[in-house]
């Protein structure tokens, strides 16, 4: 279950569960530490007061001041009130490891041996006589107390008697507690603080892998040119993939174009054959409509309203036999080869147009040259691009015209900031008739489609809400 939760979830889970983790091990070695250090500065306090009371009862040890000793052990014990000795039990041993005093005569009487009673004390005299004369500690004869051995040695190291004290364990808990409650405390300040850090750092890391797997989710759902990520790559491996998936989206985008491109092609192509064949057809008959009209011209003897009649009709003949000639278009390659001053004529019978509406017009023409191109033909297509985006372009406009050259290519590039094609007029533009009007028949277009598809070159259309631009490359032909 748990793979399969997102990683928007399960990247913060993971990074709470080693905050948690990490946290709780540093605190057990914490307070491993801390009961430790408590343990030692307990048996060396212990040992301490062990040694100055050891100095303190020896002379008395050596006298056998019996009253002197019993009163020394108890002035710590007395003043425990005030909680300067946690001690419960303090025992004085002699030189024959006999008791020879305590401050619980009761259970620990004069001159009786530690063996004799009914204590776990009794097997403290095998043990003093083993450690000899470093003081110790015992922690396992009685599990609820700690007991300090300090031997009470004269000046040249003799060995005078024994001190034992008990401590009780609880100091330990006490220390402990209060140590353990301020590692708690400042834990829990620190896991509150880092927990919602690693949530946010978790949602920083995860944001650009979510963002892909959405965008990921688009594919199939949505036309390639439509999706919109909006990724940011780094150089990670996440960047890497994101590349990657940038770098296929734009192949898919690619892909979809040129197939549009490919079926609008075999589309046009197919209206192209349609309409050449419609014609022919018409052309024939035609042909022969308007030369029986000339014949009655020339040879009859029509009165009034049947001459006005035949010139009404011939002047509906001509009409259609303009209109079938546009539609048939034969590029008729010729010798005379385009030249600079073709590409200005162009210019010059816009610029009325142009000053009419007070168009801004940039005009870049980089022909110095001639070039191995059918002038006719282009300056068709020149002529046709730049009336169509006057005629777009709203009035104290802009229109950018751009005629370069690369040593392969010619390239004439028409931008205005006329009205925005729609997409769904888009598929539809170089069909004829498609943008017919009241001031036109729409086949200029056509025209201009069916003359750069003679040349074998390529026509694109960009359009955007503040700018619309026609390309037309075509190949220039090595001498």
């Amino acid at each position: 279950m748990f793979n399969d939760l997102s990683y928007r979830y399960k990247t913060p889970l993971i990074l709470s569960m080693v905050i948690l983790l990490t946290a709780s091990i540093v605190s057990a070695n914490l307070i491993v530490q801390i009961y430790q250090d408590t343990r030692r500065d307990v048996i060396w306090n212990a040992l301490d007061l062990g040694k100055v009371l050891a100095r303190t009862i020896r002379p008395f040890l050596l006298h056998d001041d019996l009253w002197r000793t019993y009163e020394t052990i108890n002035i710590p014990f007395n003043q425990s009130s005030g909680g300067r000795t946690p001690a419960r039990l303090a025992i004085v041993l002699d030189a024959q490891n006999r008791i020879y005093v305590s401050t619980d005569p009761s259970h620990f009487p004069i001159l009786g041996k530690l063996s004799e009673t009914k204590s776990r004390y009794a097997i403290l005299e095998h043990q003093i006589s083993a450690r000899g004369e470093k003081p110790f500690a015992m922690e396992h004869i009685d599990p609820h107390r700690i007991l300090m051995v300090v031997p009470i040695l004269a000046d040249d190291k003799t060995p005078l008697g024994t001190l034992i004290l008990s401590y009780p364990k609880s100091i330990l808990v006490q220390h402990l507690y209060h140590s353990i409650k301020r590692v708690v405390i400042v834990t829990l300040a620190i896991i509150t603080i880092l927990l919602p850090f690693g949530w946010y750092l978790s949602k920083f890391i995860t944001k650009p892998l979510i963002q892909l797997a959405q965008c990921m989710g688009k594919i199939g759902h949505e036309l390639p040119a439509d999706i919109q990520c909006g990724l940011h790559f780094g150089r990670d491996e996440i960047g890497f993939l994101g590349r990657r998936f940038e770098n296929m989206l734009n192949e898919l985008r690619e892909k979809q174009a040129m197939e549009r491109r490919m079926l609008a092609s075999e589309r046009l192509a197919a209206i192209g054959r349609l309409t050449a064949g419609i014609a022919h057809e018409i052309n024939n008959p035609l042909g022969g409509m308007l030369n029986a009209i000339n014949t009655f011209d020339r040879h009859g003897n029509p009165d009034l309203l049947t001459n006005k009649t035949i010139s009404l009709i011939g002047r509906g003949l001509l009409q259609i036999k303009q209109t079938v000639a546009d539609l048939l278009i034969e590029a008729r390659l010729e010798n005379h080869a385009l030249t600079p001053q073709d590409i200005e004529d162009a210019r010059t019978l816009i610029m009325e147009d142009v000053n009419k509406k007070q168009i801004s017009l940039n005009w870049h023409n980089e022909i110095e040259e001639p070039l191995p191109l059918p002038s006719t033909q282009v300056r068709q297509i020149l002529l046709n691009l730049l009336l169509n985006a006057v005629k777009a372009t709203h009035e104290h406009g802009h229109l950018d015209c751009q005629i370069t050259k690369e040593p392969d290519k010619f390239k004439l590039a028409v931008n205005n900031d006329g009205d925005y094609i729609k997409p769904e007029k888009m598929e539809h533009l170089f069909e004829p008739f498609s943008n017919s009007g009241p001031e036109g028949h729409g086949l200029g277009l056509w025209i201009t489609y069916q003359l750069v598809q003679q040349m074998n070159g390529q026509i694109e259309v960009e359009s955007q809400p503040d700018r619309t631009a026609f390309t037309v490359t075509l190949p220039i032909e090595q001498q």
